[in-house]
């Protein structure tokens, strides 16, 4: 009972080792568009956008398959006649603000946009007022 118990616990242990986590991304990730302004304007909406699982890459340059996938809707939706900032809005819509390397200013990020601009004349005015004496006696 003890080495059945054992061994059931051995395969359930080793059983993820066998997975293959080495798959290509789906074929259909590098086919590329018939027209070339279509492929042109595909491939510069895809070095604007981040892949999810990569770390920093943008999806042309990811072999993640959620790269090949994004890049297949990306072709997808620019062969149908769709505009790439509407595109974009998509994938935005989908993913989040995290897709995109352009950033926008919504309700959730104009504090990241006003922080810089906050420091720098609070340092500013701490120069100014350090610089012209007001607190020397």
């Amino acid at each position: 009972m003890i080495r059945l118990l054992l061994a059931t616990l051995a395969l359930t242990v080793a059983t993820p080792v066998l997975a293959d986590g080495t798959m290509p991304p789906a074929p259909y990730a590098y086919r590329q568009l018939d027209n070339p302004a279509q492929e042109a304007a595909a491939k510069e909406l895809m070095e604007t956008l981040r892949c999810l699982q990569c770390q920093g890459q943008s999806i042309a340059d990811s072999d993640a398959p959620i790269a090949g996938d994004m890049r297949h809707q990306v072709r997808e939706r620019i062969a149908a006649g769709e505009d790439p900032e509407a595109i974009r809005a998509w994938l935005i819509e989908r993913y989040g603000d995290y897709v995109s390397y352009a950033p926008q200013v919504t309700a959730k990020t104009w504090p990241l946009f006003a922080a810089p601009l906050v420091f720098l004349l609070l340092a500013g005015l701490l120069v100014r007022r350090r610089l012209t004496g007001k607190d020397a006696a």
